[in-house]
């Protein structure tokens, strides 16, 4: 028993070492730190309490407020675009056609490709004197937009090209479609049932594990969108593309306000936990397993 403890710690180490020197180290340090007035170019740091919250959510930072009504807007946009469209196209892909293994790289190579070469490409794409999406409008005759250059179409336009690389949320919903017994359908197809009964009363409740995993990563890394906001608008124009954690890097590496860049961080930590939370209280109700246990 011994002997074995021994060796199972011995092989979680470097994992349990990792974790501990790079995740759990830090985050105590920016917790400390988010509690003073740390500056990269101050000679002295001082323990200043809450100030730093109180600064937030007094409305003294009204960039604070800004940046998280972007940032929830944008998120209201991208999950359940991200969910739905990554959930047809799956189906389309799970279909036993000709050529499905070609349509499958398709689809997923975009996730593949650096997230800095794309940004480039859909600058190019929407540009709106030179771009690709506009000449073709314009060839068909139908109203052009401004996409990233306008406020009122900025932050559809980046939900648009985060669309550009949902491959590795499609293959996930494809391992959940592969995962389905066949004689479900085929009962479905005795009781004389179509293809909207099959995707009713048999797909969306088998595959609804699959959801819940699905959307609980994208509201996260939706709450997290950095690339884009760096490369494509830099928080503009005038702000309407201010996303947090943008205005927090900003903030800490920029204007080197470490202390308040960290209290920023907590704050987006602890939205990102909330909003966890109720997709994972919620998911009673509407996920399925095999086998009647529930999350």
């Amino acid at each position: 028993m011994r002997k074995g403890l021994f060796y199972g710690l011995l092989f979680t180490a470097p994992a349990i070492l990792g974790f501990i020197i790079f995740t759990l180290g830090p985050m105590i340090a920016s917790l400390v730190l988010s509690l003073t007035d740390y500056n990269v170019f101050k000679d002295q740091t001082s323990f200043i309490g809450f100030d730093n919250y109180v600064k937030m959510f007094s409305g003294e930072d009204d960039l604070f407020y800004k940046s998280l009504g972007v940032t929830f807007y944008f998120v209201i946009l991208r999950v359940p675009a991200v969910i739905i469209l990554s959930f047809f196209i799956a189906l389309l892909l799970n279909m036993n056609v000709k050529g499905r293994a070609m349509f499958r790289t398709i689809i997923y190579l975009p996730s593949i490709v650096p997230a800095v070469a794309s940004a480039m490409i859909w600058m190019w794409l929407m540009n709106p004197d030179l771009g690709l999406i506009n000449s073709v409008l314009n060839w068909l005759h139908l109203p052009t937009s401004n996409w990233l250059y306008s406020e009122g179409s900025v932050i559809p336009s980046v939900v648009l090209t985060t669309l550009w690389g949902i491959g590795s949320t499609v293959i996930i919903f494809l391992a959940g479609l592969s995962g389905i017994p066949k004689q479900y359908y085929e009962a479905i197809d005795v009781d004389g049932g179509g293809w909207y009964n099959k995707l009713r009363h048999i797909t969306i409740p088998m595959v609804t594990p699959t959801i819940f995993f699905n959307t609980i990563m994208t509201i996260i890394g939706s709450f997290q969108v950095f690339n884009e906001a760096y490369i494509l608008t830099e928080g503009g124009p005038n702000n309407k593309s201010l996303f947090y954690v943008f205005y927090l890097w900003r903030t800490g590496f920029r204007d080197t306000e470490m202390g308040y860049a960290s209290a920023l961080a907590w704050i987006l930590f602890i939205i990102i936990m909330f909003f966890t939370f109720i997709v994972f209280k919620t998911s009673k109700s509407w996920v399925h397993y095999e086998g009647g246990e529930r999350s």
